[in-house]
Parts: structure tokens; C-alpha cells; sequence
């Protein structure tokens, strides 16, 4: 209730938490959704490069026209950012160099920022993290994102005693997934092109939920944020529904799938021939745990988790998340007790950019859920010294040098500015973790 107490003070004193809302897509309007009916938190601002795009999806969720006339709607985030009332930054875009942009405004500002752009994070975490106290401001994980939901399972596990030996979220997976492009990505969805167009679906975006590379992107910050190792040749996306966790997601010495004994994966609520998985966690987030002793062991049986064969292994999960609807609780935790709903802490995983097809000198990669390239999650101490190019900074830039299918590209292979900002804020966070 510590959460709710400053909620409720906050209420009394008529002095709402004031956020800036930059980006107004799908994720900011679940968010939006909730606001008219929270009370202590107002939305000052919102940021688009469309701004009446943004107003339209403020009357999509509900909001009413007074409402709407007492928000402000800017194309510029930096406006957006600078405004005096504001408490917290709401990072929602979904473009990692603008995350970088914006997350370091923000801590200029002496304002503290939600990271719902989990690229941003994975490309620069540990750097933004360290600018960020420097700052005196939260950088925080959005609650409601698989990322910080499964940090919050991995953290009452640790706390209560328990050892983690996995986390991580589930999703639709085939292998053939790994070479989808925006031009095939309808076809594994069962929709028309047509059908998807009239929605109003991106098909960049829904490609990099299924190619696979928001996977990698989602267990990476985990893995930063939790201290959990990642697997060395990228996820096994092993078909798992909620009954077999603790069976399939513990490490391979005990008769599961994991190379490790504390690692990210990813389950796939598809068998490898297209079935459905039974009762599926392809909405959810898991920890399977490791019974510290045998009593503890014996408990998990009395009080009807699901365990392993051997009753030493067991598994919390939460089947489905809201996403931007739940994301008031990062606002309140940052705006009221200075406290962050996950964090990166250390740079332990990366996401790679690895090619989907043989390309040639010359050829433009079009980054995330693109039709050249996909992201790979591997070590970060791998990545360092494979000089491999992360997926966050794969967009519009030059190669030059061919590339075979399933290679990782590296920076040697690419023409670049290292004087472009999200360049050289990577690159400078790369020196600085070698060093270390």
C-alpha cells in the first residue's frame, strides 16, 4: 500500500503527478485509456510528429472534450520535455536513437523518464542508467512490458529465498519466422494485406514481434536488468505451455533445455509442426524456480504449483499483461517514491543484427521487423569482441561488404558516422564495458 498512500497524498493536496506523453501509438493509447479514470495523474503533454493523430487517439480511448482542451499536443518532444510542470517522461516511440535523444533531455530537464522503448534500452542501457543518477532523476523499465513484469516475478523469487533459473515471456514461434519480411509477415498472421492496411498494422512492427527480434530485445533487458545470463547462439524458443516450466525451462543437467542455470528464454505457443501449444503463455511472463531445499520442495507440492519430475523445480507466472494500461504504476513508483519498475544494472545481453539472406555491398539494411536483418540475442562480452553491429542501429545504414545469410553483421562491414549521436553514445558505452 506504500504506492497507493502517495497516490492518496498527492489526491488530497490536489497536486496530480503531470506527465509528457511522447509518441501516441498503440502503447501510448493503452496508456491514454487509463487516464480519465486515475486520479492523481494528469497528462500535461502530449508529443507526435502528428499531433492530430494524437488528439484522434485521445477520442478513440474515451477521453472527453475537456479533457482533450486542458492537454497540450506538440510535434516536438524537446517542447514537450522542457515544460516546467512536468514530473515524469513517458518514452513510448518504438525508435532507438529518438529514446537515446529523449531519455538524455529528460535527465537535462531533472526530469525522470519510462523507457517504454525497449530498444533504446537494450542499444544504451547501462550508459543512460549511469546518466541518469548522475542526474538525481528515475530511469525506469515500463511496468506492464513483458521486460519489467518478469524483473518483478525474478525479484519476489530472490527475496522469498528462491533461485531463478529462468525467466522470460512466451510468443508465436516457428523457425521460418527468423526469415519474414514485411511483405510476408501477413501470411504467418493468417490476414490479407488488405485486412492488415484497414486496421491500420505496421508491418515492420508486427514483423519484429514475429522474425523474432523483439524476443531478443525483451530478454536482453531482462537478462541487464536481473543479472541473468543469455544464451551463447541466440533463443531456443523451446513449444512450452504453463503446465511444463518448471520441466522444459531448467537447465540441461537437470533434464531441461538451458545451458545455464540462471538464464532468459522464450517459449513458443506453437509445437514445431504448427500445433497449438496446450495452455499456452504466449500473452505471459514466467520464473521457474529451484526449490533451495527439500521442504521448500515439499511445500511447492502441498500448496499445488506445478513442479518437475523430481518436485526441485517450479514455476510462477502471470498468463497475460495490459501493457500501457498498467504503466500508471511506473509514473506513481518514479513520480512518488523514486523508484524505478526495473532497471538495467548490467550489460550482460545484446541484440545482434543478423542477416536473413545473402546481401550485397551496397545494400541499405532497414533495421527492425525489415526484410534484411533480424536481431540475435547473444552474450554482450560475445558481441564486444565480434565488433557486432547492434540491431538498434541497423536502420538506413550502408554496407560495404557482402554478407552471407545467417551471418552477425559487425562494424567493420558497415559505412557509419561516428559522429551521428546514437553512434557515438554506443560506441562510447562499448569502450567503457571492455575496460571493465
Amino acid at each position: 500500500m506504500f504506492l497507493q498512500n502517495a497516490i492518496s497524498k498527492r489526491i488530497d493536496n490536489d497536486n496530480p503527478v503531470k506527465v509528457a506523453l511522447i509518441g501516441a501509438g498503440k502503447f501510448g493509447s493503452m496508456f491514454l485509456s487509463q487516464v480519465p479514470t486515475t486520479q492523481g495523474l494528469e497528462v500535461a503533454v502530449i508529443a507526435d510528429l502528428k499531433p492530430e493523430n494524437a488528439i484522434k487517439a485521445c477520442k478513440n480511448v474515451g477521453w472527453s472534450d475537456d479533457l482533450i482542451s486542458k492537454t497540450k499536443f506538440v510535434d516536438e518532444a524537446n517542447q514537450a520535455i522542457k515544460m516546467s510542470e512536468v514530473d515524469v517522461v513517458v518514452e513510448a516511440t518504438g525508435f532507438p536513437a529518438a529514446g537515446i535523444e529523449h531519455a538524455r533531455q529528460a535527465f537535462q530537464n531533472g526530469k525522470h523518464i519510462i523507457m517504454v522503448n525497449v530498444e533504446a534500452d537494450v542499444l544504451a542501457g547501462a550508459a543512460l542508467v549511469k546518466e541518469a543518477r548522475s542526474a538525481g532523476v528515475v530511469y525506469s523499465m515500463a511496468y506492464g512490458d513483458q521486460p519489467a513484469l518478469t524483473a518483478e516475478i525474478v525479484e519476489w523469487a530472490r527475496a522469498s529465498g528462491f533461485h531463478v533459473s529462468s525467466a522470460g515471456k512466451g510468443t508465436r514461434y516457428l523457425p521460418a519466422y527468423h526469415k519474414s519480411t514485411p511483405d510476408t509477415v501477413w501470411n504467418y498472421y493468417g490476414l490479407s494485406h488488405e485486412e492488415a492496411s484497414k486496421a491500420g498494422m505496421n508491418p515492420k512492427m508486427f514483423n519484429s514481434f514475429l522474425d523474432g527480434t523483439k524476443s531478443g530485445l525483451e530478454m536482453a533487458a531482462i537478462a541487464n536488468a536481473c543479472g541473468l545470463e543469455v544464451p551463447n547462439d541466440g533463443l531456443l524458443f523451446p513449444p512450452c505451455g504453463m503446465d511444463d516450466l518448471a520441466n522444459i525451462l531448467k537447465p540441461s543437467k537437470f533434464g531441461g533445455v538451458l545451458e545455464q542455470n540462471g538464464q532468459v528464454e522464450v517459449v513458443s505457443s506453437l509445437e514445431r509442426d504448427g500445433r497449438p501449444v496446450f495452455k499456452d503463455l504466449r500473452w505471459g511472463v514466467f520464473a521457474v524456480l529451484e526449490a533451495p531445499n527439500d521442504y521448500a520442495a515439499s511445500c511447492f507440492k502441498q500448496y499445488g504449483m506445478n513442479t518437475d519430475s523430481t518436485g526441485q523445480f517450479s514455476a510462477m507466472y502471470k498468463p497475460f499483461h495490459l501493457i500501457g494500461m498498467e504503466l500508471n504504476i511506473s509514473i506513481f513508483s518514479a513520480a512518488l517514491l523514486n523508484q524505478a519498475t526495473g532497471q538495467t544494472q548490467r550489460f550482460i545481453g545484446d541484440v545482434v543484427s543478423t542477416t536473413k539472406r545473402n546481401l550485397k555491398k551496397g545494400e541499405i539494411l532497414d533495421g527492425e521487423g525489415g526484410a534484411t536483418v533480424w536481431g540475435k540475442l547473444i552474450p554482450a562480452k560475445l558481441s564486444l569482441s565480434l565488433e557486432a553491429l547492434p540491431i538498434g542501429l541497423a536502420h538506413g545504414i550502408k554496407l560495404k561488404n557482402e554478407v552471407k545469410e545467417n551471418e552477425i553483421i559487425k562494424w567493420s562491414d558497415v559505412e557509419f558516422s561516428s559522429t551521428d549521436p546514437a553512434i557515438s553514445y554506443r560506441r562510447s558505452m562499448e569502450a567503457d564495458a571492455k575496460i571493465l
